[in-house]
């Protein structure tokens, strides 16, 4: 089923939406911790320090939007509080050891060294599927008249996929490639959890 009839059905219900928000606010804040995670004890630069905030931020804002379906809403991060959690509670650490194994065989990296790598390629192939789905539901929300608003997600994360794309061109000549496949290993990751997320959604 596609993203945006997905996401539609679950717009048009109130529980839903709030269970979705708050599991994007989940992944979002998942997602920064597992940057922070990454950092090296002394050499942090600024855009690194700039994304974790930002993700930070994002899963903030999402969590602040429920307000406006309903202020009472999945307060917590509990299960029954978030929509497929178990696929979207392992969803970024199954996509970090499966890169890792990748990077490890490709580049022979490990240490600080491999979880700086992971963290480029990781965070961009997050980066390119948050470049595809909010700005979906941003227009399915816009076409449901509904008050939730993700327009200031999309335009940073945005900006992250192109920080992201700059420190990968210095990482190494054939990142092209590399980046290639760590979208397929991300694809494969989404589908099962978008499939899961169907289920949920229409039952």
């Amino acid at each position: 089923m596609q993203l945006q009839s997905i996401l539609e059905n679950i717009v048009s219900d109130n529980l839903l939406h709030a269970k979705w928000l708050n599991t994007l606010s989940y992944m979002e804040n998942a997602g920064a911790k597992k940057i922070s995670a990454s950092e090296h004890k002394e050499q942090v630069n600024l855009i690194i320090l700039k994304h974790a905030a930002e993700e930070h931020r994002h899963a903030y804002y999402l969590k602040k939007q429920l307000d406006k379906l309903d202020g009472n809403l999945c307060k917590t991060y509990t299960n029954d509080e978030l929509l497929t959690p178990n696929h979207t509670k392992f969803y970024l650490n199954a996509l970090d050891v499966a890169v890792c194994r990748y990077l490890k065989q490709h580049f022979n990296l490990s240490g600080y060294e491999l979880k700086f790598a992971a963290y480029l390629f990781v965070t961009y192939a997050i980066e390119v599927r948050a470049d595809e789905l909010y700005p979906v539901y941003q227009d399915v929300l816009t076409r449901a008249k509904s008050k939730v608003n993700v327009k200031s997600i999309i335009l940073e994360e945005e900006g992250h996929l192109e920080e992201m794309l700059n420190q990968l061109k210095t990482f190494s000549a054939d990142w092209e490639e590399h980046a290639g496949q760590v979208i397929k290993i991300e694809e494969g990751m989404f589908d099962s959890w978008i499939s899961n997320l169907a289920e949920q959604a229409l039952n």
